[in-house]
């Protein structure tokens, strides 16, 4: 009897593959990405899901076109200072915290000094708490994302110079 092609895509991933792409699948319904990308022991993954846009747009949303031209700019900044030579880039789609737990002294603030290594903030993924290293020693000029923020794979995290 012959394969069928859902049963070839099924034979290249193990059941823990088919669990990781569920929680993801989860995971963009929780945070309302559009589509999250991860690479881990050799797989890359992206899990994506299709947005329909609406063609016509209510009078409302037309009059609200002002603030919406603000969101741009905020992205065209935010697309900047990833480009910045200090910048430290999230290595992976979750939520972002300052400190260990709740109520903790934050790991780092404007002005820290910190070294090679040492923990700047943690990002929830999937249930995990991941610690995230400063690439560099240097003092953190800016904290670009708020505690218990989303952020995505990329989004610039935090400035050190």
């Amino acid at each position: 009897m012959a394969r069928q092609p859902d049963d070839k895509v099924a034979a290249k991933f193990s059941s823990e593959d088919s669990a990781l792409i569920r929680e993801l699948a989860l995971l963009l319904d929780e945070t309302s990405l559009s589509e999250i990308e991860i690479e881990r022991a050799g797989l890359r993954l992206r899990v994506a899901r299709n947005i329909s846009v609406a063609t016509s747009v209510p009078v409302a949303v037309q009059a609200a076109a002002a603030p919406v031209v603000a969101a741009h700019g905020a992205a065209a900044a935010a697309t900047d200072l990833a480009k910045h030579p200090g910048a430290v880039p999230s290595p992976m789609v979750g939520t972002a915290y300052w400190s260990p737990e709740p109520g903790a002294k934050p790991f780092i603030e404007v002005g820290s000094r910190v070294t090679a290594g040492q923990t700047l903030l943690i990002i929830e993924a999937m249930k995990t708490m991941n610690q995230i290293p400063s690439p560099r020693a240097g003092t953190v000029t800016q904290i670009l994302v708020e505690d218990g923020q989303p952020v995505e794979f990329g989004e610039p995290l935090v400035i050190i110079e």
